[in-house]
């Protein structure tokens, strides 16, 4: 059995695993988001020595970002200004002296639904992540469209609100999971991480404040879904990021959704939404299918 080291650089941390070529995950580890490229390299070498005696076949890195995985270079911009310019798939190959490949990380968790999860058994589908802001990434033929800007997939740049007579211009990230508790902090006149979101999505119909902006995320996510099925009509959309756990986000879009489609009677092609399946974990077996992909491609 052949063994990869995966590594997935989140927003405050990393983590990283050993998974078998079949994508199971074998172990894995996490730690703080290191503050500097030096401190990064050294996160990464330490999990390589770590797992050294499994004779490691190569390394796939989950990456914020524009990641170009032909070149190595990440543009855009991420938590991590040092990652953007620096060669890191050519450091990582001279030092560790085994083949590295790095992808975005909305693009792994789309690969590993498109790999083994709730995307499997389609070609074509949409893969949204919400969290911090929503991003996402387009899957055509089981492979990514990433644009050539290395944007596609960005929905959350999408404008979400643009009224000529009102201010201000909002994106479909002006209202994500986050930026709607902020939104309720302020309010409230609250400091932010004082709440907990599960509790307030979990019983926001019994504070109208609550209620007021978790009804702006799901009419948020609806609509944004149904532009996403018209623009590219997919066969499946599939919602990843931590509001995934919820099991009650798809009636609560599909809800919001059913209000538009008898709005709009001519539309008949109706969103199959469903949420991802390897949640957490997604990342790290994404860039492992990126990995193998590359490397039976050359």
């Amino acid at each position: 059995m052949k063994h990869y080291l995966c590594i997935d650089v989140g927003g405050t941390s990393i983590k990283y695993g050993l998974l078998d070529e079949e994508g199971h995950i074998i172990q894995t580890q996490s730690v703080k988001a290191p503050l500097s490229l030096l401190e990064m390299y050294e996160v990464f070498a330490n999990a390589y020595y770590q797992y050294q005696d499994f004779h490691l076949q190569g390394i796939a890195l989950s990456m914020p970002g524009a990641v170009d995985s032909e070149s190595g270079v990440i543009g855009g911009s991420s938590a991590y200004d040092y990652i953007h310019g620096p060669n890191i798939k050519k450091d990582l190959e001279e030092k560790f002296k085994i083949p590295v490949e790095i992808e975005n990380d909305a693009n792994c968790a789309a690969l590993a639904e498109v790999w083994k999860g709730a995307a499997s058994d389609v070609n074509d589908c949409c893969f949204i992540v919400s969290g911090t802001g929503i991003g996402g990434a387009i899957v055509k033929n089981k492979k990514i469209h990433k644009g050539v800007h290395l944007h596609g997939g960005e929905f959350g740049y999408m404008i979400s609100k643009l009224d000529a007579h009102e201010r201000p211009i909002k994106t479909w990230s002006d209202a994500s999971t986050v930026n709607i508790l902020k939104d309720i902090a302020k309010e409230k006149n609250i400091d932010f991480h004082l709440l907990d979101a599960k509790d307030i999505f979990d019983h926001y119909h019994n504070d109208p404040i609550y209620e007021k902006y978790i009804n702006e995320y799901y009419w948020s996510m609806a609509n944004g879904i149904y532009n996403l099925q018209y623009a590219y009509d997919p066969e499946k959309i599939v919602i990843g990021g931590g509001i995934s756990m919820r099991d009650d986000l798809i009636d609560e879009i599909n809800q919001r959704l059913d209000v538009i489609f008898k709005t709009f009677t001519h539309a008949h092609v109706r969103p199959i939404i469903l949420t991802c399946q390897y949640h957490n974990d997604a990342n790290l077996i994404g860039a492992l299918f990126h990995y193998l992909t590359k490397s039976t491609s050359v």
